[in-house]
């Protein structure tokens, strides 16, 4: 297995999200590390595993449009976690 592809430990996390939080001069509240993760978890788990980087990228976007603070950040994190606990209710009603 390469370094490209082996898991993160937490630490190494810690410093991505610095490396990000510098790069795009964003404050310390500006990464949700542990909601975004448990939105990840949520669509995996929840839709499929590809829908989790798709969904993490629009919660950014709807949180962006909506005005980029973290409350619409959290706010778009939690109404996507929302749609994927309802997904296979969603998904079982559309095909019968």
């Amino acid at each position: 297995m390469t370094a490209a592809h082996a898991p993160l430990p937490p630490e190494a996390l810690d410093g991505w999200a610095d490396a990000l939080r510098e790069h795009f001069q964003l404050g310390a509240d500006d990464i949700p590390i542990a909601a975004v993760l448990d939105l990840a978890r949520d669509v995996a788990n929840g839709v499929a595993r590809p829908a989790a980087p798709l969904s993490a990228f629009v919660a950014g976007l709807a949180a962006g449009r909506a005005g980029g603070s973290p409350a619409d950040a959290r706010a778009a994190i939690d109404a996507v976690v929302a749609l994927a606990h309802e997904w296979p209710v969603r998904g079982d009603a559309a095909s019968g």
